[in-house]
């Protein structure tokens, strides 16, 4: 009998199947597009979904983007709905206040990914204190900086100048002589641009 090739084996040899755990930078739109079709190979001959699935598929998109596991994505929503304000804005927020986010934003890294690195490793500081745990929720006018190593310096400086053309988020400013990054004001939703029903979610976990 001759080898199977079935049409998931023939679709893997035409074209890389991306789990995107390797996102390039400001890939957030990439991530979401990618999980607006439906799981399995019709999934792209579906043309309803329940609501349900809508709102799977909003959690699914925000925990992606961030990289969360499902525990720890519980862990936050259930912070944000404790929080006064609007659930799914609060979400956004203690996501966004995360340290590995903010060293993403401050531009130190290329990936959401790598900058998790960075902290579990040990090369950033908050206040001039090392912080290794990437879910830190940093507060205004915290100050962020590269440990002073010089191989850690070497590493961000070479990150920011492949990534000079992109902006730093309009709540946090970046001196790019000093390296040091300050969280300005608390970030909105609109400072976040995600591709993402937020309210989608909220109704999910109220269910």
């Amino acid at each position: 009998m001759g080898r199977y090739t079935g049409p998931a084996v023939r679709l893997s040899r035409r074209e890389g199947v991306n789990l995107y755990l390797k996102g390039s930078r400001r890939s957030d739109d990439k991530i979401a597009k990618r999980l607006e079709l439906p799981p399995g190979m019709h999934g792209a001959r579906r043309k309803k979904s329940s609501d349900y699935g809508l709102q799977l598929r909003e959690k699914q998109k925000l925990k992606r983007i961030y990289g969360l596991l499902e525990r720890q994505f519980r862990v936050f929503f259930n912070r944000a709905n404790r929080k006064q304000g609007v659930t799914g804005e609060n979400l956004i927020q203690l996501l966004e206040t995360r340290l590995d986010n903010v060293v993403y934003r401050l531009l130190y890294a290329q990936t959401r990914r790598e900058s998790r690195q960075m902290v579990n490793h040990g090369h950033i500081q908050v206040n001039g204190k090392t912080v290794t745990i990437p879910s830190y929720s940093v507060k205004v006018g915290d100050v962020i900086t590269p440990k002073s190593k010089e191989a850690t310096i070497a590493r961000v400086k070479a990150r920011m100048e492949t990534l000079e053309d992109f902006p730093v988020s309009d709540w946090l400013s970046l001196d790019r002589k000093s390296l040091a990054g300050t969280v300005m004001r608390l970030p909105t939703k609109a400072d976040a641009q995600l591709p993402v029903e937020e309210s989608l979610i909220v109704e999910l976990f109220s269910k």
